[in-house]
């Protein structure tokens, strides 16, 4: 089920990989994605799993509550602040924050950069899907500064896997695109085309935005057949990037 897991102070957070589901054909495995053609009953019991892992490894008494984002590809953030924002429609956003407890944030992937935040003095998580368009658009950053304005100081951040920069091949004048607005993310591939990483970009985005520490999670989603990949195989399913923070856990 889980690609890597861990536990940080309060919060429990980890990335899933594909097998320990049970969804069939084209999205065989543990797919979270309710948007990708899968059987919905197949993937509402693929979430129930995660989520019962999350209450066991995050030692609370029930399951935590899902969030999961209408992901665009853009840099918008939802600021969850009250458990009645939970009933509303999901807004569009490529962000999510709360300093709600027991309450799980999800970003769902096949290729784009999962990134997970925590700052557990001030009790404050977040979860971000970065692609290309999101990275270039400053979804990350943006997510820090609604952490910030929740009251988070000392953020700390875990970057998932997703398709490396020897195997997110573009053109030219899409790499030159992506440069001009960071340029760490600029690479080549195998076979020496145009290509972006996507996760360095959001690492160095990290970095500016005064993130106290990173955890970067290795794993290329094209080359990992335990991972979803949408490169790779065109039709498939969705793994994610979760987080979840216990109120027992919290520091006061």
């Amino acid at each position: 089920m889980w690609w890597w897991r861990g536990r940080r102070g309060s919060a429990t957070l980890g990335f899933t990989r594909r097998g320990g589901g049970i969804s069939t054909d084209d999205w065989a495995g543990l797919n979270l994605g309710a948007h990708v053609g899968d059987d919905p009953a197949a993937v509402e019991r693929n979430r129930e799993l995660v989520l019962a892992s999350l209450q066991q490894l995050s030692g609370a008494s029930l399951p935590p509550r899902p969030v999961f984002m209408r992901q665009v590809h853009g840099a918008a953030v939802r600021v969850l602040q009250d458990i009645a924002d939970l009933t509303e429609p999901a807004p569009e956003s490529d962000g999510v924050v709360t300093a709600l407890p027991d309450v799980a944030l999800f970003a769902l992937v096949a290729d784009c950069t999962p990134v997970l935040f925590w700052d557990n003095e001030a009790g404050v998580i977040g979860a971000a899907h970065a692609g290309r368009p999101g990275m270039l658009a400053g979804v990350v950053p943006a997510t820090v500064a609604a952490m910030r304005d929740l009251g988070a100081r000392e953020i700390a951040a875990a970057i998932g896997p997703s398709v490396c920069g020897r195997c997110y091949e573009v053109p030219e004048d899409m790499r030159s695109e992506a440069i001009a607005t960071e340029p760490v993310s600029g690479a080549v591939t195998w076979t020496g085309t145009p290509a972006i990483d996507v996760a360095t970009g959001v690492a160095d985005q990290l970095r500016r935005a005064g993130v106290v520490e990173t955890t970067w999670v290795a794993g290329c989603s094209r080359e990992e057949s335990g991972l979803y990949s949408y490169r790779r195989d065109g039709t498939t399913g969705r793994f994610a990037g979760v987080i979840v923070q216990s109120l027992a856990g919290r520091v006061r």
